[in-house]
Formats: structure tokens, sequence, C-alpha cells
């Protein structure tokens, strides 16, 4: 008998297996060397070999697997003097982080590591192990190192960014398309300006992969760059630390919500302080209309943005970010444009390959299932989700309905224009995606396709799943792509989705999307992210996609949409010829087909100009009538004793708590006359040409110093309409059908209210005095949407009722340095911490739920929320504490009642019980007592504890017994119950805690 050495020096071998399954990637193991002495032992020596051989030949020759080693080395190597080892697993670590895909074969029933890479760069790898790195620069990785030959629009937006950071912007918005490769020009663009410092930002963390693998693309020659974020490439700290040391570039990734988190924003995690600290030469914003223009994405962008940082921002859908930029600031590339260089590609560059003939044509039908289903239609819109309701029992409740539907698209009719009535129709639409309303809807509908006679010949994949996990996004799309198979032609699937692969996801076999979801809070981003799903190029069999096609049964939704998109300029009010001209070319590339029967009617630009409007009031309400266009022409009409009284009314508001940021207004510069206002557009039009003269451009400084006041004029009355939508939704009219207009608004709001919730110091005179620079016909429109809205709740589940009034609620903006509404989340944040209950947002208080979630403290939960508690809010503005609270006793109800409710109308009766006996509620104002019923039960004629104090103030400080007394008498005071003497579980809210005093400092309460 022999002891042996308990410690043997181990060695990293590579090999690979020269068929067909396995071409492309390589295997790394580990081995032991059965020797003590390892000096001379060089890669690739005799003895390093002979050992990985007899470690492959293990798990090898039993399988009849013949292979060939590439390389050996030893693991120990001597760093400062010191002996050092590493294994097998480091430099695995080092590849993925490097962006390099592992390749599983099954062998013997167990997986191993192989990866899709070649010898020179896991040689590099091991190299950067030994070295302490964490991963490979793009240099050191064996890639295709072909330069990226960049379109003409590409390259016109890389130039204009660098030509307008080069004059002193410190700003640029990209406006481009999807499949415009903003990607790859905005990592251009940090190459061309050799940003030392580059950070990028995202709502969407799973695109990480994307910016790596195309990070690659562009600096495969700069080995002075480098890439990190916490899945892919460098750490951040190791990259700081590198760029102090070695003077290192490096592009980083980071996510909008893991920032959002961090304290140093008002999150609840000491993180992130390097990324908030570092020095930022240059940020890239992508997805830019999503998480950004939140109270915490601003916090998160002033905190990294330094005051020399640059900020490029990307979207194809910024239609919530047009109006903080100007126009020299935004590069724009719409589909109009994309289809315009496709159609006269050959024109000018005869014989050359068409870099766009790939981009296929979009064409849009629209059906009007309100007219065969007019039981779902509210004041809004089709409403989608009640038509598609399912029961505890996971079908339809409206099963017969939903049928009927289905068997519509698939009527075998000559004449038919469903997109499945024929044999040759079901071919075109071979691999579709479907979005509906949610989970549950698409778990029914998939059942019901499955079983349909026509439906049941397509894989219908759900990719639905629980509807919140973004992550899941990857896994949905390789469960596409598997279903659809490596022949298209031979397959036929159907996508379900609520929300996933619907933004930065390409499958290149949809030729179809069906909106089923959505309706009024549809905005357009969301809209146009979704249907260009389907205008992914593809080759397929040799054959070329050239058309593609969005189904959408909300002809409104639609055409709001399209022609918010279309993006045609309206300024001022007018209409001109060229909006007309444009309005028609984007018909011409994308026409809008309807449908009634099998009739087709091609939509003019006529009726979608007619449908503008619509989407200028709806963008007026969405921005809380923070919008220029609830302004009329008689702004650009200022003389000098207008002007004078914007200066008076500029004081008044300047002097309150709550004064914003108004802009002066010059007063030797009256307003435009309609010939002056036609001259600046001429001018305006010859400059963007570089055609003017010195005279004109003197001229156009002066037309547009007087432009200049119809904005100065704006910011000063935004103080005074930012609190209008919020008294419209409140106001009580005696008779409905009687619009709110701009001439009988005042005369809605008591006195009492009018001073609480206008800027202090502007009276009703002063209001009419300014009331005729609004737009009226806009203003009496958006009053009415905000209605309707509210109204069209009412017949909602409770639910979903919750999700639409606080969606409302979301649109009302506040005044600078004053919260007269506190946030719906704050609201959450602010109860679920303290109390408990159900809470409609995420862990984090970021992200809202599709189904609420229970916020247990155990005793005080169970007592604040029982059937039998009693809560009062005092000094309610907006209802949003008592709808919380509604909610969380409405599903005690719920749970202890001898029947879970199956219809909207028993719901309704145990949340009017709820309101009715659990929820009590002080205001100060009539107004502010008619909001917060509106949010509780909306226009219905139920029952609500709301009683309003003419000077609740004054009661609350110096009459406090008497207050206490009063409230507590639920027989005499509230004639809620017999209980005089009534006590209260809880007392909720944001109550004034000071007294706002004239010129001196506020007292409290």
């Amino acid at each position: 008998m022999q002891f042996e050495s308990s410690l043997k020096p181990k060695l990293i071998y590579v090999f690979r297996i020269n068929d067909a399954a396995h071409k492309g990637c390589l295997k790394v193991g580990e081995a032991t060397c059965n020797t003590d002495n390892v000096f001379g032992l060089v890669p690739g020596c005799k003895v390093l070999n002979q050992a990985a051989r007899e470690r492959i030949n293990q798990y090898t020759q039993t399988a009849g697997i013949v292979y060939e080693l590439l390389y050996t080395e030893l693991t120990l190597f001597v760093k400062d003097k010191r002996i050092c080892s590493f294994n097998d697993k480091e430099v695995h670590r080092v590849l993925e982080r490097s962006g390099i895909s592992r390749k599983t074969f099954m062998v013997d029933g167990h997986p191993n590591e192989w990866f899709v890479t070649d010898l020179e760069t896991v040689k590099r790898a091991i190299a950067a192990v030994k070295a302490g790195k964490a991963s490979l620069t793009a240099a050191e990785i064996s890639t295709d190192r072909s330069p990226i030959v960049f379109r003409p629009e590409q390259r016109a937006a890389i130039d204009k960014t660098k030509k307008q950071f080069g004059r002193g912007s410190a700003q640029m918005l990209w406006n481009a398309k999807m499949r415009f490769g903003k990607t790859l020009s905005a990592l251009q663009v940090v190459k061309e300006l050799q940003f030392g410092r580059t950070l990028i930002l995202t709502h969407r963390p799973v695109v990480d992969a994307g910016w790596f693998e195309d990070f690659g693309k562009i600096f495969y020659d700069s080995p002075n760059y480098a890439y990190g974020s916490k899945n892919n490439g460098e750490p951040h700290q190791l990259l700081e630390k590198r760029a102090a040391k070695d003077g290192l570039n490096y592009v980083y990734f980071a996510s909008m919500q893991d920032l959002r988190g961090s304290e140093q924003v008002g999150g609840h995690f000491d993180k992130n302080d390097d990324v908030f600290s570092t020095p930022w030469d240059f940020i890239i914003v992508d997805e830019a209309h999503e998480g950004t223009q939140t109270e915490l994405g601003r916090a998160v962008m002033a905190e990294l943005t330094k005051p020399t940082t640059k900020v490029l921002r990307l979207s194809g859908t910024p239609f919530n970010l047009l109006d903080d930029y100007k126009e020299d600031d935004i590069y724009t590339w719409d589909y109009v444009m994309e289809q315009r260089a496709k159609a006269d590609w050959d024109k000018t560059h005869f014989g050359d390959p068409n870099p766009y003939a790939g981009l296929p044509r979009m064409n849009i039908y629209t059906y009007d299932l309100g007219r065969l289903l007019h039981d779902y239609v509210d004041d809004v819109a089709f409403n989608f989700t009640e038509f598609f309701r399912v029961g505890h029992d996971g079908r339809f409740k409206h099963e017969q309905d939903v049928r009927a539907f289905v068997n519509l698209l698939t009527k075998d009719d000559p004449d038919s224009c469903y997109p499945y009535a024929n044999d040759t129709y079901r071919d075109i639409f071979r691999h579709t995606l479907w979005m509906v309303p949610g989970v549950a809807a698409a778990k029914a509908l998939k059942t019901m396709l499955d079983h349909h006679p026509v439906f049941q010949h397509f894989q219908v994949v759900n990719v639905a799943g629980d509807g919140t996990a973004e992550e899941e996004s990857r896994d949905a799309r390789e469960a596409v792509l598997s279903a659809i198979g490596s022949d298209p032609d031979q397959t036929r699937t159907i996508t379900l989705s609520c929300g996933r692969l619907t933004t930065g996801v390409s499958i290149k076999s949809w030729t179809a999307v069906f909106m089923l979801s959505g309706g009024y809070a549809t905005g357009a981003a969301t809209y146009m992210q979704t249907i260009f799903r389907v205008q992914t190029p593809a080759t397929i069999n040799g054959r070329v996609k050239e058309q593609c096609y969005v189904f959408d049964f909300a002809p409104d939704r639609t055409l709001r949409v399209l022609a918010e998109t279309a993006k045609v300029s309206v300024k001022a009010g007018q209409t001109t010829d060229d909006d007309r001209r444009a309005m028609g070319e984007f018909l011409n590339f994308c026409p809008v087909i309807g449908i009634e029967g099998s009739r087709m009617t091609p939509y003019d630009e006529n009726e979608m100009l007619r449908q503008l409007k619509r989407a200028y009031i709806e963008r007026v309400v969405k921005n809380g009538f923070e919008d220029n266009r609830l302004y009329s022409d008689e702004l650009l009409k200022l003389d000098d004793v207008a002007l004078n009284d914007f200066a008076e009314l500029k004081k008044t508001i300047g002097a309150t708590k709550a004064s914003p940021k108004t802009k002066d207004i010059d007063i030797n510069t009256q307003g435009l006359t309609n010939e002056e206002y036609e001259e600046t557009e001429t001018l305006n039009k010859k400059k963007r040409k570089k055609e003017l003269t010195e005279d004109e451009k003197k001229r156009l400084e002066t037309l547009n110093a007087k432009k200049k006041n119809r904005e100065n004029a704006i910011s000063i009355l935004r103080g005074i309409s930012i609190r209008m939508p919020l008294m419209i939704y409140g106001a009580e009219v005696k008779d409905e059908e009687t619009p709110i207009t701009i001439d009988n608004f005042a005369s809605l709001i008591d006195p009492q209210s009018w001073e609480e919730f206008m800027p202090r110091g502007v009276t009703k005179a002063d209001f009419n005095k300014f009331k005729r620079y609004y737009d009226p016909d806009i203003f009496a429109a958006a009053a009415k949407r905000i209605r309707s809205m509210a109204r069209a709740a009412d017949r909602l589940s409770v639910e979903e009722r919750i999700e639409r009034i606080t969606a409302i609620f979301s649109t009302f903006r506040n005044p600078d340095k004053e919260t007269v509404l506190t946030p719906w989340r704050v609201v959450n944040m602010h109860l679920a911490d303290t109390l408990g209950g159900y809470c409609f947002f995420d862990e984090h208080y970021e992200q809202p739920l599709a189904e609420p979630r229970l916020v247990d403290h155990g005793e005080v939960t169970a007592q604040v929320f029982s059937p039998e508690s009693h809560v009062l809010e005092i000094n309610s503005k907006s209802g949003l504490y008592p709808l919380y609270v509604a909610y969380s006793v409405y599903r005690a109800r719920v749970k202890n009642a001898m029947f879970s409710p199956e219809s909207i109308e028993e719901e309704q009766a145990l949340w009017d019980e709820a309101v009715a006996h659990n929820v009590f509620v002080i205001c100060k104002t009539p107004m502010a007592k008619s909001i917060t019923r509106r949010t509780l039960v909306g226009f219905r004629p139920a029952r609500v504890n709301t009683r309003y104090f003419e000077d609740l103030i004054n009661q609350i400080k110096n009459k406090p017994d008497n207050f206490i007394a009063k409230v507590c008498r639920g027989h005499s005071y509230w004639k809620a119950n017999n209980d005089d003497n009534m006590k209260f579980d809880a007392v909720v809210g944001n109550p004034p805690y000071q007294v706002v005093k004239e010129e001196t400092s506020d007292e409290p309460i």
C-alpha cells in the first residue's frame, strides 16, 4: 500500500467534436494532473494533454464520441511573486459575462460546459481570469469584424446629434420608428465623440443582451472601450477603477427600476451610490417614453445628470416627450419617411440594392364590434374587458357572444372581409399575434380556440403568463419560435398576449396583429409599439414579406391613435393644406380600411383630420390641461391692455405659495395679426431651407418675439389651468346633458371651493377676464371626456373601476410647491405600510399590479378592515384614501359573504355596504365633498358618509372637543347607524398640518 499526495495540480482543457451538431462549439473543462512536478509544464505539453485525454475518455468513449483536443494549460500561475490558481468555473463566468452563450448537449444524461466560441477567445478568457478581469472587451472576442454600413437616415441622426452637441445642446431626442437601428447608431455616437463614461438607462432590463451584442459590433476594434452591466461585461466598480487608473472608456447598462429603488432618489434600498456619483459624460435613455416622466424617473435623471452631461433619448413613440424639445434637438424618422425612402430608392440609386426592400407595408383594417355587440359599448369605447370577462370557473361570462365573434372571424363566405374566412386567408395569416385584456382571458380564449373547428388546426401559444414578470419575455419568445418551428410554411400558430412580446421583440413569421384589448386609456405609444411587431422583415423559403396587417376591433381608438401618430401639426388651431398632404401621404403608405359586413370603406385625409381634434382632446385630458392645445388664437393677438393684464396676473399667482414657474411678458411686443402669423410660417419654412436674407432673418426674429408672448402667457395661465380637471371631475351638474363649458365653469363652483382649489388671490372675476384665451371647443370636449370616463367606470367591476378612477387621477397635475392631491401610489405606500390591507402596487411601490396584494399586519389589519370597523378621513380632497379603505373592507365583506359575487351588480351591492357602513369622510368644501363622492361611488345614487365643515381648520385648532364629539355621532350627525358614541378604528389621510399665512411663515395646527 502506498499513500498518494492529497493535493494535485489541475489543468484546463479545450476540445471539440467535429460533427454538424457541435459545429462552432467548444467544450471547456477541468482535469487533474497526476504529477507533483509542475515545473516546465507549458500549455499543450505531453503531460497535460495525456491527463486531459484520460479525463475526457471517461465520458466520451462509452458513447463512441470522437473528439479533437485543442488546448491544455495548467491552472497554477505566479502573480506578484505568489503562486495562484484558477478553475474552469471562473473561465466559464468570464465567457458568459462576455456575452458568449452556452450550448447544452446531453451526454450520459448530464449537461456539460459547451460554448459557442473559438479557441482564441477561450485563451483570452483564461488570460482574463489570471489578470483578475471579469470579462473580455469586444476587441478580444473573435466575431465578424466587418464595420457597420449605416443607412442614410442613421448617418443623418448620428451627424445631427454630433452637430447639436457641438453647438452646446445638452439633450437630443431621436423620434425614430421601431427597427430604425437606434442601438447601433447611438453607440456609434459614443465612438465618434469618444465619450469616456456612457450610461445606458432603460425601463426594460431584458434588452441588456441586445445592447451588449451591438456594443461588440461597434467597438470590436476599440480595445480602449469596455462594456458593463450586472449581467454582462465588467461590474461598474471595476470599470470605474480601470477608468481612473488606465484611462479606460466604458459603456455601462443600468435598469431604471433598479436605480429608482435607491435611497438617493427616495427609494428604500442603500445601493447604486457609485452609479449616481459617477461623472457621466453621456446618458442614453432607451425607450425614453417609458418610466422617465414619473416623479421617481425625473429624480433619477436629475441625480445622474451632471452640468456637462449630454443626454440622448431614444423612442419610436415619444408622444409624451416631443413638447419638451426644440425642433433642432429632435431627429425624426417615421414610418412614412421609411416607406417613402423605399419607394424612391430606385429613382435615385439605380441598380443599387434597396436597404428598405425588406420593410413591409402596413395595412390597418377596423371592424366596429359595437354595432354587432352594442351591450359592450360604454360612454368611452368598446369594453373588451367586459366582453372577455372570465368567471371563477375559468370560462367566459359571455361565452355565447365570444364564440359568435370567433365564428365570425372564420365565417366561410366568398364575400367575407374577415381574416380567416377561407383557406387562402388562413395561409396568409398562418402566424399572428392576438392582444387580449388579461391573463384569465388568454387562458379561456386558448381553451375555446383549441376546440374550435378551424382554430384547432392552429397551435395556440399563450404567453400571457401571470402578466408581471418582464424577465419572462425571453421564455415567451422561445415558446413562440418553438411552435413556429424551422419551416413556418408547415405550421400555424396564434400567440395570445396581454403585454409580452410587444416591445423590443421580433417574430419574423408574424403577418398580422389582432387588437382585442385596450380602450379609452390605450396610449398611442403602447398601440404603435404593439402593431409594429408585425412589420419585422422576413424572408421565408425565398419569399419576402411585403405586406403586414393590423386588425382592430375598436375603430374610434384606432383612428384617434393614428391621427396622433401621423403628427399633423395644427398650429394655433389652424389646419393648412400641408397638413392635409401629410395625412394623405400617411394613408397612402398605411391605408386604413373600415369594414362593415362585406363592405370596405377606405378612410381619407378629411376623415382622419376630423379625428385629429379628438386626438388633441385626448392629449389635453392626459396632460391634465397642461397642454398648449387648450388655448385659443387670441393669445397670438395680445395688445398692450392684455399684456398688462397678464403682468398683473403673474404678480397674483406669483405671490401664492403654489407659484408656478412663469415667464415674463414683454409689454413692448404685442401679438401677431393674421397676416403676420402667415408671414412667420413662411419665413420659418425658408429658414429650414437656409434661404433667408439678412433682412428676413431680422424680421423673423421680431415676429418670433411676438409669438414668444403666447408661450409666456400660457406659462402664467398654467397655474389656473391645471386646477380645472379635478373640479370638472367633481362638479355637481343638475342635468348631466348640460355640457361644462369655459363660460359656465366658474358658476358651477361655490365660493368656498373656488378659494380652496384655485390659486390664492385669483377671483372668479379674474377668471372671467382670461377665459377668452381658452379654446371653447377643446375645453368643453375635454371636460366631457373627463366626465364620460368617470361615468363609464360605474359599469365596471370593482377592481376595474378603481383602475379607471385612479388612471383619471394620474392625469391631474399638482401645482408647483404644493401637493393638492396625494398620488395613488403614495396612498398605497402610506396605508399599506401602517395599516396593511389590499395594496395595488408591488413590494417596492413602483409597478401597479393586475391583482391587488394583501399586506397583513396581523391584528391591526384585521380590526381596521373588518365589516364592523369605522374609518375616518379628515380633509379629503380626492377620496383616494377612503377608496383604498373601502376596497380593503369590501374584500373582507366578500370573504364573509355566503356566496361570492358573480355579477357587477352583486359586487356593487357589497361595495355600497362597505362605503355606507365603514367609511366616513370630513371635507373642507362642497367641491371636496363632491369629488370624494365621485371617487367612491361615481354618479350612482349610493349612500356616502361625507360632510364638510365651512371652518374645518378653526374647528380642529380651537374647538377640538366639539369637533370630536360631533364626528362621533353616528346617528344624529352622520345618520349612518344608531351609535352616537361611535368609535373609529383608524383615522387616515393627509390632513392640513399648517395654516397658510400672508407674508409670514405658515402656522402649525
